[in-house]
């Protein structure tokens, strides 16, 4: 392990209900100070303040508060990452609209769930460690996207980790433009549908025609002629 990974792995993991609720603690008094006073004012201290404990209860679990924020920022980012990796298993041979639509849900919801978090936590992303965990997480939703879109039953990619990164990199960048503020008046109402509007369009360019289903059958897989 490099020195500066050590820097911001936790001290313990929880191992007892207690530990693990206490973990829990930190982790929402860390957001709580973040959304209210931003990254400059997050410190251990305040932290653990609002968590109703002592400094030295925290530095059990983490050294500092980097440790600290880049432990939020990686459950964060884990729970969109299940979500996505979720809704691509459930809609795996699916037709790409299907696909579409389910995977702008699961995005949507889980990054809009708590906007104010999402959005504080643009700015952990920008400290140490944070970039590694972006990369790590990206390449986990890309790899589960490309995986449905292999199955889909009526299209076939053929540079399918570009457009895969290219659907990724639509819903990531929509997102964050709104909660950003970088979006018009009434972006959020019509956020979802135009999305799976975009998303849908994009896909179904590489929709087979009725003959390519034919042969490929429902999951892209080749079938053998009754006369072969």
């Amino acid at each position: 392990m490099s020195a500066a990974a050590a820097v911001l792995t936790p001290r313990k993991s929880p191992v007892q209900a207690r530990s693990a609720a206490t973990i829990a603690a930190l982790h929402i008094a860390a957001i709580q100070v973040l959304t209210r006073e931003g990254l400059s004012r997050c410190t251990t201290t305040r932290v653990a303040e609002r968590a109703g404990m002592s400094v030295g209860s925290l530095y059990q679990y983490y050294p500092n508060r980097d440790a600290l924020l880049a432990a939020v920022l990686e459950g964060h980012l884990t729970s969109i990452a299940c979500a996505i990796d979720h809704a691509c298993r459930e809609h795996r041979g699916k037709p790409v609209s299907e696909m579409a639509s389910a995977l702008v849900a699961a995005f949507v919801a889980a990054k809009l769930r708590d906007p104010e978090k999402s959005k504080a936590l643009y700015a952990v992303a920008a400290e140490r460690g944070g970039p590694e965990l972006i990369t790590a997480m990206q390449t986990r939703m890309i790899a589960a996207i490309a995986a449905m879109l292999a199955s889909a039953a009526d299209a076939h990619f053929e540079e399918l980790p570009v457009t895969s990164a290219m659907v990724f990199s639509v819903l990531a960048g929509s997102v964050r433009a709104f909660l950003e503020g970088h979006a018009p008046a009434g972006f959020e109402a019509h956020l979802e549908g135009q999305l799976v509007r975009l998303l849908t369009a994009y896909l179904q360019t590489h929709q087979l025609g009725p003959a390519a289903r034919a042969i490929d059958g429902p999951v892209g897989l080749k079938t053998k002629s009754p006369n072969r």
